[in-house]
């Protein structure tokens, strides 16, 4: 990993497996540190919100491909209700 800095969310840290997505491509990591602290927050939580390690890696994956998109926050998800 060529920057293993990287911004959290204001309530949740950021899971390593989350965080080694993020890492693994550059437009995401960028992306990632161009949202809010609170945006972070929203997806982290989302992340962690799984019941199932499939649904968790999907989210996981979605991350990224929601990011890239232009997306700063999880579409269709009630919002953090740890803040």
């Amino acid at each position: 990993m060529p920057n293993s800095r990287i911004s959290e969310g204001v309530v949740h840290s950021l899971p390593d497996d989350l965080r080694g997505s993020i890492l693994s491509e550059k437009d995401v990591l960028e992306r990632w540190e161009d949202i809010t602290p609170l945006a972070r927050n929203e997806w982290i939580c989302w992340v962690e919100d799984a019941k199932k390690i499939e649904t968790r890696q999907r989210r996981i994956e979605r991350v990224s491909f929601d990011l890239k998109a232009g997306k700063r926050r999880p579409c269709c998800w009630p919002g953090c209700p740890h803040r």
